[in-house]
């Protein structure tokens, strides 16, 4: 079983920055992916990016030239760099973990208000 805590949320304005971390611990073996995902409040849960074992990155149209994935092999981690926040990135933002024998591992989510 993979554990994973996030850190980095919090409150920014409008066109600032944030930097999440999620940190797997745990049965770390066979992680085909690595990714973040959010969900606002009434909406369904959206994937925002995601990133390889092979270092592969994939984003959602909405956050592509603002946000940034990567990933720390040696510690890890996953961290996925925000800029140009908007009001509408406000969501709770969710780590996870792709296994290569198809299992999906969730974090608890950390909460990312943008004001305007």
């Amino acid at each position: 079983q993979v554990q994973l805590v996030e850190s980095g949320g919090g409150l920014v304005q409008a066109g600032g920055s944030l930097r999440l971390s999620c940190v797997a611990s745990g049965s770390i073996f066979s992680i085909a992916a690595m990714g973040w995902h959010r969900q606002a409040p009434g909406k369904q849960r959206e994937l925002v990016a995601d990133i390889s074992s092979g270092g592969m990155t994939n984003y959602a149209d909405s956050v592509k030239g603002r946000f940034f994935i990567s990933r720390d092999g040696a510690k890890n981690t996953v961290y996925l760099q925000m800029n140009l926040l908007k009001p509408e990135d406000t969501a709770v933002y969710y780590c996870s973990v792709d296994r290569t024998f198809g299992v999906r591992s969730w974090g608890q989510g950390t909460q990312v208000t943008v004001s305007s």
